[in-house]
This record gives C-alpha cells, structure tokens and sequence, in this order.
C-alpha cells in the first residue's frame, strides 16, 4: 500500500544504502523548474481532452437535431415562423460553395417563396418584419446566390405580394414598410441594366406597385424618398407600353396615370429621351383607354360649366333643340380624392409646359407629346379647355402654332391636292403626319375662340398685342384651310368606304377617323366664319366642285332627303346626317363647299317634297287649308289668336282674308299674294323694336329682348308664334324685310356665339374686355370678380358667372376664362330661353337640317332676299305678257323705259307692289312662281296701275305717254295702300 495522497504512480524514492549526496543551490532550482513544467503540460493535455471530448458530444447530436429538422422542414407542415427558426437552427443559410450548394439553393429559394407569401397574408403580423429581414439578407449583393434567389421570387411573383402586402398595410409606421420598399428596388442592384431579369422587374413595378391606389400617401417619407430615389427612371424605354396597358384593368390605369405624374415630372429635365417618350406612349394610352370624362369627380362628371362650353353641335350626336332620350352615362372609375386631386397635376399649367420644354428640340418627342395632348383632350373632355388655354396661351403659344404648322403641317402631304381621296389618308406611312395636324387643329381652333377680327385681320404693320395674338398670316391660314378641307370632304363623300365609326387614324389607333373628322370640320368653320364676315380667301377657295358633278349631286341629295323616315328625320344630328347620305353629310356639315345658289335649289327642293307630302291624302295631309280673318288694324294679335295654335299644321295654305279700318272685307281672292301681304305687314309689328321682344343693334340688327321680362311664359309663346310665321316665309318663299343679328342667327344653326360677336350688341363691353384681355399690369388691381351686373327698370342685379364668384378674384391665370363666361353670358345665358323658344316655332316649319345647309350670312339672304340691285333687264328677261300687250307694244315698250330710269329704291317700291317683296329672288327672275307679267288695264288716263300680288301681275293703263305713265306709276307704288288698290 502507498499513501493515498500520493496516487498511483508517485511513489517516493528512499536510498536504503544510507549514503548521502551533497546538491549545489542551481541544481535544486533546475529540478524544481523541470517538474512545475511537466504539470503545466499534464494540465494542459487534460483540458485539451475535455475540448474535444465536448466537441465530439456537441457534433454528434448536431448532427442528430439536424436530421430531424431537415425533415420537419420538408414536410412543411409547420407555420412559416417555424420555417424561419428551422432556417436559422438547421444553418441552411450554410456557405453556397459546397459540394452540396445546389441542394442548399434549392431550399433557400422554396423557404424564401414561403416567407414572401406568408407576409403578403400577414403583413402586420409580429414575424413580417423578421421574415423580411431574412428576405433582404438573401436578396443582399453581399450573398453569392442573391441573383438566383431573386431571379426565382421574381418568376413566383415577388411584386404582385409586395403589392397585395402594401394595399394591406394602412398605417405608414407600419414596421414592415420600410423593408417592402428596399425590397422593391432590390432587383435594380442585383441585376445588370441590360438584363432581362432588370427590365422585367421595372415592368413588374409599373405593373404591380404603381397601380396601388394613393402609392406616396402609404409610405413613410424616407421610404418614399428611398423608393423614387432608387427607381431606375432613366430605363422607362424598356418597358413595353402596349402590353402594361394591355394587362393592366380600368381602375389600376388611372393610379398608375396618378403615381407616374408625382415621380416622373420633377425628374422630366433630367430623363433621356427614350424614358420621355415611354412616358408620353404610356400616359397616352392610358388615357385613350379610359371612358370620357372618366377622371372627374362623380358629381362633377354630368354637370357643364360656364367654361366648358362646347364649341358648336358638330362633335355632338345630339342636337341642342330636339328633345331626345338621355343616353347611358358612360362606366364610372371609383377614385378616391386624393387620386382625384393628384390627376390635376396631368392638366396643370406646369406640367404641360415641362413636356412642352422638355420636347422643343426633339422632333421625334414632340410628335409624341403631339399624340399625349389629342389623348388627354379626348379622355378628359371637361379639361380640353384649360389644356388648350394654358398652351395656346403660354408665352409661347403662338410661336409653338407656327412651329408645328411651317414645321410639320404645311409640308406634309395630307391634303395636298396631289394626294387626296381615301387612300392616301389611310395610307400608314403618314402615320407620323396626323398627330401634328390634329394638335395644330386643335390649338388653332381655341386660339380663333377669343381672337376678335381686328386681330384675326391684323397685318404685322403694328407690334401690338393685337398683332402677336395672330400667329398665322392670312395667307397662310388660307393655305391650310384648303388643306384642310381637302382631308374633311372625302371623309364625308366616302363616309361608308372609310367606315369612320369603327376605324382609327394610322398612328392614333385609339381615335376613330369620325372624331378627327369632327375637330377638322370645328376648324374649318372657324375659319370660314372669318372669311364670310371679310373675304381674304381666293376666289371659289371652298367650293369642291371640281371632285362632284352638280347636277348628279342634287339629284341624290333630293333622294336620300326624300327617302329618310319621317318619324325620325328632324332627331338626325349631323353625324348621323352624314352617315345616312354623303350628300346630306356635305351639306350639313360643310355646306360652303357646294355652290351657294346650288344649295338654295335644294333647299326649294325639299321643301317641295314636303309640301307634297302634306297635301298628299291621309291623316297628316290633304290639300285643305285653313282660313283666317284678319283685321288690319290688329294684324299681329289677330294672327297671333288664329294661327299660333296650328303648329306643325301652319305648313298647310293659309288664306287670307282682310277687314279694313271699316269693319268691311277687302276685295281679293288670295292665290297667295294676300298671305304674302299678311306676312309682310305682319312681320314689321312683330318685329317692331317698341313693342320689347325684339333689340337692334347699331346696325339695326334684331335679337331677343334678353331681358327676365322677355322670359315670362305669354312673351316665350309670342317667339314661338314669330318663328312659326318667319318659317312659313320661308317655307313659302316669302321673302322678310327684316335683319337679324349675326349671333341670334348662329342660334338657329345650333352654335355658340363668342367674344367677337360681343362688338355689335355691347361694344363698350367688348372694348373692356379687350382691354382686359391685353393688360399687362396686375390684373387684380382692377378688382374683378366672377359676376356680372344686369340692370333692369332702374334695379341692379349681381349674377355669378361661377359658384360663389364674387369671391372669387380674376387673376392673369384665370382673364381669359372670365373673358369668355361674360361674354357666354351676354350672347347666350341672357337669351337663351327666348332663342329656344323661337327656334322651337321655327322647327314646326322648317326642319332644322335644312338651315344647316347654310351660314349665318347666308341664312340672313334666305330670310330677306339678296342686297343686290333690281335688275330690270332680268326682270324683262322673264315677263309674259297679256291681254294685247306683248314686247313690242308702245306702253310696255315706256314701261320698261320708265322702270330702268328708276332709282334702286324707287325699283324696290315697284317690286313691293307688283309682289309684296321690296327684294329680288335670290337666283333672279326666273324664281317667281307665277312669272311677273303685264296685261292692259284700258285706256283711261286717270286710272293708276293696280296689281295683283296673289300672281305677281301688274295691270297697266294704255297711257297716253311715257310722262303720264311715270307720274302714275309712282303714284301707285308711293301709295301704301292696302290690297284693296288692286
């Protein structure tokens, strides 16, 4: 046994020799050094045993744990926030250069789908934000399989549940946010530029995460700030703008229109050209896509401001005075207001002119930017007006209308003679010619609105503001209003080859041929209207006489006419017109290029057809008329108590019968010359300024009385009493000593009256106004606001011209706007009821499409005849003679010597007598109906002519010379007798 202190091993050494042996000092020091090392050593051999001993044990059941955590993973059946432990635990996140890294990826890119989806279920779940921090890790440049990885959860939809998380969260400091952000702008620092996967992803974005409705109001604002800072904007011309549009609904293509105006204009300077036209295609398409007026506010969308008032009836399928079902509203976009709000930015003054700017030196772009204002006007129909004021009237709007026309227009070939008909304007390579001509249309179009005729005619000599507001000279506008009507005429001759409902115009593919046909014929009047008040067009410049033959033309006009449904002839709008007859189309919408006198055979035409019509037997016709007694003394009330209850009916003969100041009737069977008579006398009390329906202005044209008196329900059943009589004028072809107003004559043809037309009805308004228009100081310091004044029997009344609009100041931004609503208001709020009232009685006569054949000007010579002299030679040209006169006979041989040696009013005194009409037929002589003839009265000398007006007939006295005769005749025409001096 040894002691148990000492252990094994250690047993002491004892010498048993008893000798002894002396050790130096160093020796002992040595030992003692020795052996503190060897237990320096044995200490550490045995904590290196316990290491590994540790290490082994910890290795082992690793090894065990993470069998079975693999296989808990492939099973799935766990939540996704134990796939994140199991993930982290099991060290899948393991080094991807092993021998086993394609098994590791292939792991990695399943759990990092199951994570994706899981927040996009529970984006405000705790786990979201862990999850997306592991997501970020393997996305990270820094990871060598960050591109394999992000490549598959952009192939398993990485956007669409980035997009369903974001919709999902609705408190900005939600603490997933931030990571969703980094997340989507992830690809663009993984992949290159020039890849696929890059271009794929930025077309995902605009897919995906710019059509979430109010995107910037969802962020946090350094997320926001780090999401449009990291977008690759200056890649937009990747994107493939057809299929995003194509793949993207109704609702998601106005948020993406929304989204694209807050990040891409402030960045517009700085953006390549590729990404502006991107921008352009895309915001274009967009919004050629949505339903008109589809980006306004729901109880704004059916309501018309005094603003947005529509140019003329021509772009409309309704006419202003028939009475027609309402059609379906189009489909509506919920929007919400700040998506609503935002969209303002797409019309805003600055957008337009940073697109403007941007495109000036790039002819490509502006074709493009060409293409993007024609969409927006078309979608948004109630902003046409603010887009067109803010380019036309931009500091260089009239500069941009010379650009585009001496730049594109002027030398394009559409509508150069050499190139008409139909297929060379659907020939596509002039698909890069349209766009210039339409938005040049347009901008002119709104420019001529508030240009006056001083400036329109201005010359140069002067550098006013009259002169710079002309951007066109006056040849040049000539030049292209024949270009113009070059491209409309076979629109309309050739309307069921072209097919203009269903087909688009080659390079606008989202606008039918029958809407550019709309915006150019709106130009072409325009321009017409300046050239029929002041001639400075060439001789037959609108006339297309050369491309038709007349005769043929008439002839098929008169047809279709004839042949169109009786119950739905007067409910045709000039679209319809058009698309039922060519030759209707023309003369409806472009009548100025047919012939005047041409255009006034059919208009007899058809009111012969109509006559027939209704004196053909069965319950609407038949020859029996109506007769009417008639006091001289009181012909309008009289008239007005017999004849206003007729309506339609009054196209029927109505015959006459007068009462004389006695109480007796005058002799006389009227043929129709008493009818004239009656019309005629009847028409100057009618029309009598005194009796306060009717106004004259300077140049003693009449228009309606706009005062609220006028308005009341007995003075509104007068005008249509006086439009039913005027009607039967014309239908008779009685011509009224009467002139109206250029602006209450644009009435009848269904249009607007504009600033221009302010000059003859207040002329110290219209000079304010200009004055206004002009002005370059502060215009608030005039202290304007949106009302205007009516003075009635000495009380003064204050109108709203807007909501609230004596609080509402006009500015430089907003004149132009207020120029136009006080004007709209004077030529068309004021008067309107009365206007409608008249056109209502008129309608009962004359169809409404009839007058459209005509201008005001025109209308106003079918009304009271032409301002030409009498021609007395004409007039003998078309003379038959009676009883024993005949052109040889020595009375009628003095006659016509007395009649030419009259003067013109003395010849028109004469005409009244022998017809009831001062005037001559607008195409001659050879238009009375009976002829004008002249039979022997016997020999007395005392006796004066007489006449019979009824057929046009003048009884004349076998004179005894050529002296006696004049003094007689002059006599009998200066008279003023009734109808009883026959």
């Amino acid at each position: 046994m040894y002691p148990a202190f000492l252990g094994p091993g250690r047993q002491r050494k004892i010498n048993l020799g008893g000798s002894t042996t002396t050790k130096t000092q160093e020796a002992v020091l040595d030992t003692v050094r020795a052996q503190r090392e060897q237990r320096l050593d044995q200490r550490r051999r045995a904590e290196s045993a316990h290491k590994i001993q540790a290490w082994w044990r910890g290795t082992s059941e690793a090894r065990r744990v993470k069998s079975q955590l693999k296989a808990r993973f492939d099973a799935q059946n766990d939540p996704p926030v134990i796939w994140t432990r199991l993930l982290v635990v099991a060290g899948l996140l393991g080094p991807f250069s092993t021998p086993d890294a394609g098994s590791w990826l292939v792991l990695t890119r399943q759990v990092s789908v199951l994570i994706l989806k899981d927040v996009a279920a529970t984006p405000k779940s705790p786990q979201a934000r862990n999850h997306l921090q592991v997501l970020s890790a393997l996305v990270s440049p820094t990871c060598p399989a960050a591109i394999r990885i992000m490549g598959y959860l952009l192939d398993k939809g990485l956007y669409p549940y980035i997009s369903t998380a974001i919709r999902a969260l609705d408190d900005k400091s939600a603490p997933a946010l931030p990571l969703l952000c980094s997340l989507i702008t992830a690809p663009f620092s993984i992949f290159d530029s020039g890849s696929e996967k890059y271009s794929g992803a930025l077309f995902s974005v605009f897919q995906h995460i710019l059509t979430i409705p109010r995107l910037p109001n969802r962020l946090p604002l350094a997320s926001l700030t780090q999401f449009a800072g990291q977008l690759p904007w200056a890649s937009l011309g990747n994107i493939p703008v057809s299929l995003l549009v194509q793949v993207t609904d109704l609702e998601a293509k106005a948020h993406l229109l929304a989204n694209m105006v807050v990040f891409i204009p402030p960045r517009m300077q700085a953006l390549p050209a590729p990404a502006v036209s991107t921008y352009l295609e895309a915001s274009a398409s967009v919004l050629a896509s949505l339903p008109p007026d589809g980006l306004e506010p729901v109880s704004k969308a059916s309501a018309v401001t005094s603003w947005n008032i529509k140019e003329d009836s021509d772009d409309s399928d309704s006419e202003q005075h028939v009475q027609k079902a309402p059609a379906p509203p189009p489909p509506r976009l919920k929007l919400d207001g700040k998506t609503l709000t935002r969209l303002q930015t797409v019309v805003s003054p600055g957008h337009i002119a940073s697109l403007m700017a941007k495109t000036s030196n790039n002819p490509g772009l502006r074709v493009q930017v060409f293409r993007f204002f024609l969409s927006l006007s078309s979608a948004w129909p109630a902003k046409r007006d603010q887009v067109f004021s803010s380019i036309v009237f931009s500091p260089n709007g009239s500069t941009l209308i010379k650009e585009v026309w001496r730049g594109w227009v002027r030398r394009a070939s559409l509508g150069k003679r050499s190139r008409t008909g139909i297929e060379a304007l659907r020939d596509p390579s002039n698909q890069d010619l349209w766009p210039p001509l339409l938005f040049l249309v347009d901008t002119y179009t709104h420019s001529l609105r508030t240009m006056t005729d001083d400036e329109f005619f201005s010359t140069g000599g002067a550098r006013s503001s009259a002169v710079r507001s002309q951007p066109l000279l006056l040849d040049e506008v000539a030049e292209f209003s024949k270009q113009i009507l070059n491209i409309v005429f076979p629109l309309y001759w050739n309307e069921d080859q072209m097919n203009v409902r269903e087909d688009s115009i080659p390079g606008l593919p989202s606008m039918k041929w029958e809407t550019a046909r709309d915006k150019l014929t709106r130009c072409l009047k325009a321009i017409h209207a300046r050239d029929s008040r002041r001639k400075f067009t060439p001789e037959d410049h609108w006339l297309m006489t050369s491309e038709i033959d007349m005769q043929s033309f008439c002839e098929a006009a008169i047809f279709e006419e004839r042949n169109l449904d009786r119950t739905t002839d007067r409910t045709l709008s000039k679209r319809q017109m058009a698309y039922i007859s060519p030759r209707l189309g023309v003369l409806n919408n472009i009548p100025f290029a047919i012939p005047f006198n041409v255009r006034v055979e059919i208009f007899r035409d058809f009111v012969a057809n109509d006559m027939a019509r209704v004196d053909a037997p069965g319950p609407e016709g038949g020859a029996v008329g109506y007769h009417c007694t008639i006091r001289r003394s009181h012909i309008s009330k009289d008239g007005y108590d017999t004849l206003n209850g007729l309506g339609h009916k009054l196209k029927r003969r109505i015959r006459i019968t007068f009462i004389d100041q006695f109480g007796n009737e005058e002799s006389g069977i009227d043929g129709g010359g008493v009818f004239k008579e009656f019309l005629t006398s009847l028409s100057k009390e009618a029309f009598d300024t005194d009796r306060g329906l009717w106004l004259a202005t300077k140049q003693q044209a009449l228009y309606p009385n706009p005062h609220s008196y006028a308005r009341e329900s007995h003075q509104l059943s007068w005008y249509r009493f006086i439009g039913r009589i005027l009607g039967k004028a014309l239908y008779e072809g009685i011509l009224v000593d009467v002139s109206f107003a250029t602006f209450f004559l644009a009435k009848w043809l269904g249009k607007q009256s504009y600033l221009d037309d302010l000059a003859s009805l207040d002329h110290e308004l219209y000079q304010g106004l200009l004055f206004l228009k002009h002005y370059d100081g502060n215009v608030e310091d005039l202290s304007l606001n949106f009302t205007v004044t009516d003075n009635e029997f000495g009380e003064t009344k204050t109108i709203n011209l807007l909501p609230n609009g004596v609080n509402i100041p006009v500015t430089k931004e907003n004149r132009m706007q207020y120029i136009y609503m006080v004007s709209n208001y004077r030529l068309n709020v004021q008067m309107k009821q009365q206007s409608e009232a008249f056109f209502e009685g008129l309608s009962d006569v004359i169809d409404p499409k009839w007058l459209r054949m005509f201008n005001q000007q025109e209308l106003q010579i079918l009304i009271g005849g032409t301002e030409e002299p009498v021609n007395v030679d004409d007039l003998l040209g078309n003379t038959v003679y009676g009883g024993s006169f005949n052109e040889d006979h020595p009375t009628v041989k003095a006659f016509w010597k007395v009649l030419k040696s009259f003067d013109q009013a003395q010849r028109c005194a004469f005409l009244r007598f022998v017809t009831s009409c001062a005037r001559p037929p607008l195409l001659g002589f050879k238009e009375l109906n009976p002829k004008f003839s002249i039979r022997d009265a016997g020999s007395d000398n005392s006796r004066l002519p007489t006449a019979s007006t009824c057929v046009n007939l003048l009884k004349l006295p076998l004179y005894s010379n050529e002296y006696i005769l004049r003094q007689k005749l002059l006599q009998a025409i200066n008279a003023g007798a009734g109808f009883d001096l026959s």
